[in-house]
């Protein structure tokens, strides 16, 4: 079978290998869609944290179930997708219930080896059944459910203004859900192509360009004064991060989605006086895929939306950077595999 190894920043090699082998707790599945992420495209840029070359990338993963591995109620053949974060099962996180940021956490495609691959070998426990969507739709669940997990961890309730700093597709996945949950959304972008995408294919309510000089300002306008109760970063962008400190309302919550290298910073005074509540939000649960499934099923939110872009998987090659360029307009990438009769290993 083939594969697509990112040898160093800036280079893919394709590679051949053995189709994994049936094992007991061990789920095999052909896979069909992979969604390019930002942590792939960081990856290939070299500035993703927590990462070693070589590597194949690919965590936004749907396909056709070969081998169950013992998994009960799965059965070859059908659609599924995969949460792709192994836990280990017995550290502190683990056992309070947060396996998504377990101690030992292995996230496919970014720890270990991931499914830029023709068939891949994932622990049983990670499948999670298509429930009737499609392979497209099954591949968006993923990076859906990282912005429903910030959304969770911030409480959105309804009425209450909810900043999302970035509007790439975790940021809109975050803004998707914030909607649902009440929230208004107010979208924040130094890209002027995403903030119409954002009015126009997803209805938020607010948007203004971070380049603004008056960017207080408006946000003061928006909210009558009060400033965002809630602030969601998915830019991963330590200007962002900081930026956005002063745009936290009194007794307001800021979660961090997005992730980079450096350090945080921000006035002790200023965060003291407003009881301000500071988090990290990191993976998904289970429960989050759960819910965008049924979002997703019910058509609060329209997957089409999102696929800007289409290739085979003998095209990413040469493709791969070109999603790097603003002038490209990727919201999301999505990369086609043929079903598994059609493939010779």
């Amino acid at each position: 079978m083939k594969a697509l190894t990112c040898i160093k920043p800036g280079v893919f090699e394709y590679t051949t290998s053995k189709r994994p082998p049936l094992a007991k707790g061990m789920a095999v599945i052909k896979i069909r869609r992979i969604g390019i992420c930002g942590t792939d495209l960081h990856a290939y840029e070299g500035t993703q944290p927590y990462f070693s070359y070589p590597r194949i990338l690919g965590h936004e993963l749907s396909g056709e179930l070969i081998d169950a591995g013992g998994a009960p109620g799965f059965f070859p053949g059908e659609k599924v997708t995969l949460i792709p974060y192994f836990e280990c099962g017995d550290c502190i996180a683990c056992r309070m219930g947060k396996p998504n940021c377990c101690a030992q956490m292995k996230v496919f495609g970014v720890h270990i080896d991931g499914g830029m691959m023709e068939y891949i070998s994932v622990p049983s426990a990670a499948l999670v059944h298509g429930e009737g969507l499609d392979f497209d739709e099954l591949a968006l669940v993923e990076p859906l459910a990282i912005g429903a997990h910030g959304v969770h961890r911030a409480n959105v309730t309804n009425g209450e203004f909810v900043l999302v700093t970035g509007a790439g597709p975790i940021g809109l996945g975050a803004m998707e859900f914030a909607r649902i949950a009440g929230g208004r959304v107010i979208a924040l972008d130094i890209n002027p192509l995403r903030l119409l995408f954002c009015k126009e294919k997803l209805g938020v309510e607010y948007t203004v360009n971070a380049l603004d000089s008056d960017v207080f300002e408006q946000l003061q306008e928006i909210t009558n004064g009060d400033m965002a109760t809630v602030v969601i970063d998915a830019t991963g962008s330590l200007k962002a991060i900081h930026s956005a400190f002063r745009y936290l309302a009194h007794g307001g919550r800021y979660v961090l989605i997005g992730l980079q290298k450096g350090d945080i910073s921000f006035s002790h005074p200023e965060f003291h006086k407003r009881e301000a509540t500071l988090m990290s939000s990191r993976n998904a649960t289970r429960e989050d895929f759960g819910q965008v499934i049924r979002c997703l099923t019910a058509r609060d939110i329209n997957p089409a939306t999102y696929i800007t872009h289409r290739v085979s998987f003998d095209q990413v090659k040469d493709e791969f950077e070109n999603w790097l360029k603003p002038e490209y307009g990727v919201i999301k990438a999505i990369v086609e595999l043929p079903p598994a009769d059609l493939l010779i290993s």
